[in-house]
């Protein structure tokens, strides 16, 4: 008893001098909406067979993204089931997974995991930061914006991809590696039904005039690469076909109609050879009796 007592007393003692809200002519504010956390981790690996500007690419992305995982090859390209097992044993919830095929063949795999979906696409193009010495920089370890063409909008598959890239090269605030600082924008452009990755750093005043007043200007730091959607599956590398790219040619049949031209070109020059022998034996005369070879045989 005496205990109740008390927290009555404590109780009266905080709310003396103080109307309560329902007391009051205001409107009572709602309750605040709990603030969502980004917490986007990303699992980047890859196959087996990889070239070297495969390998600086994955560490150009690991630097640029501090929220990424990075973690052992793959040994065998036919079980990407194990993948979500992969990023569940590493807390992540995304996976960036380059496929190296051959004839230094690169793919890239982008999924949400576990349950999809995920998106296989072909690497082109690609420029490592070494390579382009650009004189742009950026802080490691600092967030970057990421900006998508107004194209994204236009078709499901594209707003599909846009949801799945802001997931993966969205960096949270609260990653253990990320500063507290946004110098550069992470631009994702389509065109001729591919994506244009580009790097800038966002440059606030002008160098030849540092006291200058602020001039906002973005210079080109790199990597840079174009990516070329193939398929996009329901799952996590694996499930029902959600959208197919029609226009897709694979590099292993591009490279067999190379090989076919030449074996035509090959087959022409032989036929041409066996008519221009038809020809040769069409105008040659037929043997005279009274040659010398046959008069003083």
């Amino acid at each position: 008893m005496a205990s109740v007592l008390k927290v009555q007393k404590a109780n009266a003692a905080s709310s003396k001098g103080k109307r309560k809200a329902d007391d009051m002519d205001v409107d009572q504010d709602p309750p605040a909406a709990k603030r969502l956390k980004n917490k986007q981790r990303v699992l980047l690996l890859s196959s087996r067979g990889i070239t070297h500007r495969m390998r600086h690419l994955m560490n150009d992305l690991e630097v640029l993204l501090p929220h990424v995982k990075r973690d052992s090859k793959l040994d065998s390209k036919n079980h990407l089931h194990l993948l979500p097992e992969l990023a569940d044993l590493n807390n992540c919830n995304n996976t960036l997974y380059f496929e190296a095929r051959r004839h230094e063949d690169l793919y890239l795999w982008a999924a949400k995991t576990p349950n999809g979906p995920s998106v296989k696409m072909h690497v082109q193009n690609v420029h490592t930061m070494d390579e382009l010495k650009m004189t742009g920089n950026c802080l490691k370890g600092s967030r970057g914006l990421v900006s998508f063409d107004s194209a994204f909008d236009d078709t499901e598959w594209g707003r599909l991809v846009k949801e799945l890239f802001t997931h993966i090269f969205g960096v949270p605030a609260t990653a253990r590696k990320a500063k507290p600082f946004v110098d550069h924008i992470l631009t994702f452009s389509l065109l001729d039904s591919k994506i244009w990755f580009r790097n800038f750093q966002i440059i606030e005043k002008d160098p030849l005039q540092p006291s200058g007043p602020p001039q906002m200007s973005l210079v080109e730091i790199g990597p840079r690469f174009v990516l070329t959607p193939i398929r996009i599956f329901e799952g996590a590398f694996h499930g029902a076909t959600v959208y197919s790219n029609p226009e897709f040619i694979s590099p292993a049949a591009v490279r067999s109609l190379q090989r076919r031209e030449k074996g035509d070109k090959y087959n022409y020059r032989k036929d041409a050879q066996v008519e221009q022998e038809k020809r040769k034996d069409m105008r040659r005369l037929a043997e005279d009796e009274l040659a010398v070879a046959n008069v003083f045989a």
